[in-house]
């Protein structure tokens, strides 16, 4: 942080004091001390969760304002930086998203989440071969990022390399999360390949997992590739 704790103004009579009286000032102003760090950091840690609490209701603006704030207050701290270009990203606005993922990684250049995200930024773009470039960094720094693998697995395949694509959500799939998302994206991957039996099979166990974890959007998602699938006249 690159704030400072003010002291307190009774510590500058700590000269005239007594010897004996001494030590007293100074536990008193270290006491002060550590009570006004304690309370800066649950004001930060309130100001986080209420931020996350408005981008779930979908208040982007005002939890970016929130993020905002806590910049001000940690202007050293990467996470708010890739928080808020996370915001950015879905409120529409890609350049500050840009700005933000870059700076957060100028901070601290080891932040797998950062390359992921900022992997989603170029993919968006569909510069694909940037967001290639970032994924695998993303999973050299962190092996188990398995969104990373599956977000690779989704760029390899809309370049039409489905074999690439297939080998990253094998691999997503050991370790054992997001697995609807996987065999969503899996099933996808071998439907645009023509191999349609795989593709149901992936779909139906997607469509398990998913059911369980509640993810409606992506059960829906699945259903219409599967009726793409099943009924291709209707398409």
């Amino acid at each position: 942080m690159s704030n400072t704790t003010r002291q307190d103004p009774q510590s500058n009579t700590q000269g005239n004091n007594q010897s004996h009286e001494s030590p007293k000032p100074k536990k008193q102003q270290s006491k002060w001390v550590i009570s006004a760090q304690v309370s800066q950091h649950y004001s930060i840690q309130v100001q986080q969760n209420l931020a996350q609490k408005l981008a779930g209701q979908g208040n982007l603006t005002g939890a970016i304002a929130l993020l905002t704030q806590l910049i001000h207050l940690e202007p050293q701290n990467p996470i708010h930086y890739n928080n808020r270009g996370l915001l950015h990203f879905q409120n529409g606005n890609h350049p500050k998203a840009l700005k933000d993922y870059n700076y957060a990684l100028e901070l601290n250049p080891l932040l797998d989440n950062t390359y992921n995200n900022r992997a989603n930024y170029y993919a968006a773009r569909q510069e694909y071969w940037l967001a290639i470039a970032d994924y695998e960094m993303s999973i050299e720094i962190n092996p188990l990022n398995t969104r990373a693998w599956i977000n690779l697995g989704i760029t390899y395949r809309d370049l039409g390399m489905y074999q690439l694509a297939q080998e990253n959500f094998d691999t997503a799939l050991l370790f054992r999360q997001l697995e609807g998302n996987i065999y969503a994206e899996r099933g996808r991957t071998h439907h645009l390949e023509g191999d349609w039996n795989w593709a149901i099979a992936d779909y139906q166990k997607a469509l398990t997992y998913l059911s369980i974890e509640g993810d409606h959007h992506a059960c829906c998602q699945v259903k219409t590739w599967m009726q793409q699938l099943l009924s291709p006249e209707a398409t």
